[in-house]
């Protein structure tokens, strides 16, 4: 689905080789600056290399067009984006963005409960806790059904209990639809559970590459 070939990103990335392959989780694993959140960044072209260069489906990522590629490639940040409006606009706003159709009130409310929300969708978002918005989040990038899932730390805000349904949840989900996803974390224990494959950052990058 990815391939990286010869990527240098300032002084922060030097990548010789990187491929990623369609229906599995990945996570990048590695200390903090180790360049996993640079390196995710790079799998929608929110940041571009230097020099190198990154296909997604054989086609250049500079050959596309941002936004129609960032309708099939979804970042979510360990600092949730909430909204004007309402839970409902929020859970929404992602299949406009998209240009998919709206999904019924009774999806969004059982999509809530899944991800441990109680809260009505007519409630104002920006008064949701920290925690609550991070899962108001998942349910967003959820419902946009897309090909590949960025998650830079998506749970940071959760507490373990929270954090393991949560992603119980989203890797369950995204396996059935046959979808990909690329995480950062720096729990080993969650990299462990949840992804197929760990890319350990001190692995791909070059003695180039920042590894403080």
């Amino acid at each position: 689905m990815f391939s990286i070939n010869q990527l240098v990103f300032k002084d922060i990335l030097t990548v010789r080789k990187l491929d990623i392959e369609s229906g599995k989780v990945y996570c990048l694993f590695g200390e903090s600056g180790s360049g996993k959140s640079t390196l995710l960044k790079m799998f929608n072209s929110m940041l571009t290399p230097d020099q190198g260069s990154i296909t997604y489906k054989d086609e250049p990522i500079t050959d596309l067009d941002p936004v129609q590629l960032r309708r099939e490639v979804v970042m979510l940040g360990q600092d949730p984006v909430v909204f004007d409006g309402t839970v409902r606009d929020n859970l929404l706003i992602g299949l406009h963005f998209a240009d998919k159709e709206e999904v019924e009130d009774w999806e969004l409310t059982k999509l809530l409960k899944e991800l441990h929300v109680t809260k009505n969708l007519d409630e104002k978002a920006d008064k949701l806790s920290g925690g609550e918005q991070q899962r108001l989040a998942f349910g967003r990038v959820l419902l946009m059904n897309v090909e590949v899932y960025l998650l830079d730390e998506p749970t940071s805000a959760l507490d373990e209990e929270t954090e393991t349904a949560v992603m119980d949840l989203f890797t369950k989900k995204i396996r059935n639809a046959g979808k990909t996803a690329i995480m950062v974390t720096h729990s080993k224990e969650v990299a462990e559970t949840y992804s197929d494959e760990i890319i350990y950052m001190n692995d791909i990058l070059t003695k180039e590459g920042a590894l403080s």
